[in-house]
C-alpha cells in the first residue's frame, strides 16, 4: 500500500490558507533546522506559520532559528516564531508552551512534529485535508496502521522496544489508537483546549501517550492515517532506554489521575484508520 506521501493531495485554495501552527520543540537541532524550516514553509500553505521552542540548545539551535525566521517574516508577514526557553526542560513542556502560545495566537489547527525527517513534511497538505474533509479532531500519523513503516535501518531490539511500548500502553489504558507513541499529530484547536494544555503533567516520551489517553477519554473523533517513519537524518535518538523504561512506569500514574475524566452524552468512535487519500482530501 502507498504512503501518504506518495499521493500529492491538490487542497482547494480556501484550505490552503488555513490558520495553522506547525510546532516543533527542538535541543541541538542546529544542522537539521534550516532544512526542515525550509520544507514546511515551502508547501504552499499560506496559512501555516512555524513555531520553533528551543530549550537553550548549546549547539546555537535558537540563534538559528531567530536567523531563520528574520529571513522568513518578511514583508508585514510573520511566518515563522521562536521560542526561547531557559533551560533543557522537556519535551512535554516544550509542546505546551509551544501549543498555548499558538492557540493563543490565532492558530486553528496546530502540527506537532519533530525537527529530524523522521516526520517527512510531506504529510502535512494530506494531513490536513484529512482533518478538514472529515472534522475529526485529530489525525495521527501512524506507523502502525495498514501502510505505515518504520525506517528498514532500525534494528529488531529498536522495533521491538517500540512494538512493546504501544502493546503496553494500549492494553494497560484500554486504548485502540495503533499508534500511542506517535509524535506527528494535527491537532483542531477546540479539542486542544478542551484538554486544557496546563492539566498536563506528562514531561518526556509520555507526553504523546497522554495526549492520546484523554483523546479517547474525552470521546474525540481520532483518524490515523499511514506514514514512513524513517530514521534522523543527522545527530543522535534523545529515546534511550532510561527514557523508555521511565514512560512504561508513568503509564500507570496516567491510568489513576485521569480515571473520572470523560465527555459526557456522546459516543465513544473507534479510530479510523486511512489507507489512502484522493486528490480533494476526501478519504478513499
Amino acid at each position: 500500500m502507498q504512503h501518504l506521501i506518495n499521493q500529492p493531495i491538490r487542497l482547494p485554495s480556501e484550505w490552503r490558507q488555513t490558520p495553522v501552527t506547525v510546532v516543533i520543540p527542538t535541543y541541538n537541532e542546529a544542522e537539521n533546522l534550516a532544512g526542515i524550516s525550509e520544507a514546511i514553509l515551502g508547501l504552499g500553505l499560506s496559512g501555516l506559520r512555524l513555531l520553533i521552542v528551543d530549550d537553550n540548545s548549546p549547539d546555537g539551535t535558537g540563534q538559528i532559528a531567530d536567523e531563520l525566521a528574520a529571513s522568513f517574516n518578511r514583508n508585514g508577514k510573520q511566518r515563522m516564531g521562536v521560542l526561547h526557553r531557559k533551560g533543557k526542560g522537556g519535551l512535554g513542556t516544550a509542546y505546551v508552551a509551544g501549543m498555548s502560545q499558538a492557540l493563543a495566537e490565532g492558530a486553528e489547527f496546530v502540527m506537532q512534529m519533530d525537527a529530524d525527517f523522521s516526520h517527512s513534511p510531506g504529510y502535512i497538505p494530506a494531513m490536513l485535508g484529512v482533518i478538514l474533509s472529515t472534522r475529526a479532531d485529530v489525525v495521527i500519523g501512524s506507523r502502525y496502521v495498514p501502510g505505515g513503516s518504520l525506517d528498514e535501518g532500525w534494528s529488531w531490539w529498536r522495533r521491538f522496544l517500540s512494538w512493546w511500548a504501544n502493546l503496553y500502553s494500549r492494553t494497560l489504558l484500554g486504548i485502540r489508537v495503533r499508534d500511542m507513541t506517535a509524535g506527528f499529530k494535527l491537532w483542531r484547536g477546540p479539542a486542544l483546549q478542551e484538554i486544557g494544555l496546563s492539566s498536563i503533567r506528562s514531561n518526556g516520551y509520555i507526553f504523546q501517550v497522554e495526549m492520546a489517553y484523554l483523546c479517547e477519554r474525552l470521546r474525540f473523533k481520532i483518524i490515523e492515517v499511514p506514514i514512513h517513519f524513517e530514521d534522523r537524518r543527522i545527530g543522535q535518538s534523545k529515546m534511550d532506554i532510561p527514557v523508555k523504561l521511565e514512560s512504561a512506569w508513568r503509564v500507570w500514574e496516567l491510568a489513576w489521575r485521569h480515571r473520572r475524566r470523560a465527555r459526557a452524552g456522546t459516543t465513544n468512535e473507534q479510530p479510523v484508520a486511512v489507507g489512502r487519500l484522493t486528490d480533494d482530501g476526501m478519504r478513499g
